[in-house]
């Protein structure tokens, strides 16, 4: 079991740099945060984390106080060490609820399967707003000069269901019979589909990392299709309610 503990020291915060430049590789214009800045925030009081395997950092967590007794979490990074991200999380929960806050938010890549997997299946948060191009266009290592869609994901650490799922619960999201395909994947391939039923499956490629990376065209073209049908759906006011077979967002009409 890894040790996770809060952070203070500048020489903590160049271990963290450290290790989101082993996981991201920034340009050094574009890195989303600096050992100082982190100093700083974790001097003000907000959430600065670490997971050590020993006294090797292995995973690191960055969030500050918003609006509406929310905490954002900026930036979550874990290099191997598998489990370690679930613990953050988890650890961070705990913090804020001991400071009164009722929920937590960040951003994430919707093309990433694992990704959405572990924030709405095991974590029991949920997309409520589809932000394009949020952080322009992306130069590191993962994302390869890709659009930065995001999705807001919340995270309403009291719910029961949440509280549930972090004790070790699972819950997969029923699909009925009825429900339709409003984007699928044919031949690695993005497809539009029907978005007439209640209950609509939006598809997410495979390996979205790996296609930026040997075709990315096709990697453009599922930014695309999922930014026009999941954002499309969300600006309408449908909800996502899960993450179905870890390939397909499950939307229903509020």
């Amino acid at each position: 079991m890894n040790a996770i503990r809060e952070l203070h020291g500048i020489a903590e915060f160049e271990q963290v740099m450290a290790l989101f430049e082993d996981i991201w590789h920034f340009e050094p214009a574009g890195r989303p945060i600096t050992a100082e800045l982190m100093l700083a925030m974790a001097h003000a009081g907000n959430y600065v984390a670490g997971a050590f395997d020993g006294e090797r950092l292995v995973g690191a967590s960055v969030a500050f106080f918003g609006a509406d007794a929310t905490l954002h979490s900026h930036i979550t990074g874990v290099l191997g060490s598998p489990g370690t991200g679930f613990a953050l999380k988890l650890h961070q929960r705990q913090w804020a609820l001991e400071r009164g806050v009722s929920r937590i938010t960040w951003t994430f890549d919707p093309l990433v399967r694992r990704n959405a997997h572990f924030n709405l299946a095991k974590l029991g948060a949920r997309p409520e707003e589809y932000l394009p191009a949020f952080y322009g266009v992306m130069d590191d290592a993962i994302n390869q000069g890709d659009e930065a869609d995001r999705v807001l994901a919340v995270w309403p650490i009291t719910d029961r269901r949440v509280e549930a799922l972090v004790s070790g619960a699972r819950s997969p999201v029923p699909v009925p019979p009825d429900a339709v395909v409003a984007l699928a994947g044919d031949g690695g391939r993005p497809v539009p589909g029907r978005a007439d039923a209640a209950t609509v499956l939006v598809a997410v490629p495979e390996d979205v990392e790996r296609l930026r990376r040997t075709d990315p065209g096709m990697a453009k073209a599922w930014r695309h299709a999922v930014r026009e049908t999941l954002g499309d759906m969300l600006a309408e006011g449908r909800r996502v309610t899960g993450f179905h077979d870890k390939s397909y967002y499950v939307v229903e009409r509020a």
